[in-house]
């Protein structure tokens, strides 16, 4: 296999310019772009072959309503973990999720049981299935930055609830809701480091050469 200089260029501009969206516009989406990016997750690697992904595509205003509300009542449970530091208001004032805004919202979800008993892989790391999943979101992130369409990540619920509004058998793990849109607001820096809740860390602090305390590279 052999990129062109503007192929690879392409892949790491994905990869260094995708974010987190949170506002959206109502415009409707391209469907055939989205049937691309959900075959982009679908064709995620996974551990022993074992493709534990399912997708609830959402666009019922009614049911985003529902998930907004779970997500927003989570918001402010998790405001309190942050009064010790003073930063509970500031916490409350960022904008964490777009459902009621976004076209679609899609539920990937994770089947522990996809595969049998025994996948190769998961038997000696069970979370191995959970990190597939992460692998599929990934490339539908940057999918979806290839077709010009944002999405967002909503990690601010109970899965309980999106259980029940979602009617997702109990042994499935629903492990994100992802929010899909056009929007006009592409920030050039991650959402939360503009806003100053936390910078990006230095690459070098986290380079390790054969051991953890070797961080020099000598020998």
């Amino acid at each position: 296999m052999n990129f062109s200089n503007e192929q690879r260029d392409a892949v790491y501009e994905a990869i260094h310019n995708r974010r987190d969206i949170r506002r959206f516009l109502s415009t409707p989406l391209d469907e055939t772009a989205i049937k691309r990016i959900l075959l982009a997750g679908h064709h995620a690697p996974s551990v022993g072959f074992m493709q534990p992904w399912d997708f609830i595509l959402v666009s019922s205003d009614s049911i985003k309503n529902e998930l907004a509300a779970a997500a927003d009542k989570e918001r402010r449970a998790l405001a309190i973990h942050f009064a010790a530091e003073g930063r509970d208001s500031k916490f409350l004032s960022l904008k964490v999720e777009g459902l009621r805004e976004a076209p679609l919202t899609v539920c990937i979800t994770c089947d522990p049981t996809r595969g049998g008993d025994h996948v190769l892989g998961r038997n000696s790391i069970p979370e191995t299935d959970i990190l597939s999943v992460a692998c599929a979101i990934q490339n539908m992130w940057l999918a979806a930055y290839a077709e010009g369409i944002a999405m967002g990540w909503v990690s601010f619920y109970k899965k309980a609830d999106v259980r029940r509004i979602l009617n997702i058998p109990p042994h499935i793990d629903p492990t994100a809701l992802l929010s899909f849109g056009y929007t006009d607001e592409y920030p050039d820096q991650p959402l939360l480091e503009k806003a100053g809740w936390a910078k990006r860390n230095s690459f070098d602090s986290l380079l390790h050469y054969d051991t953890w305390n070797n961080k020099d590279g000598s020998r």
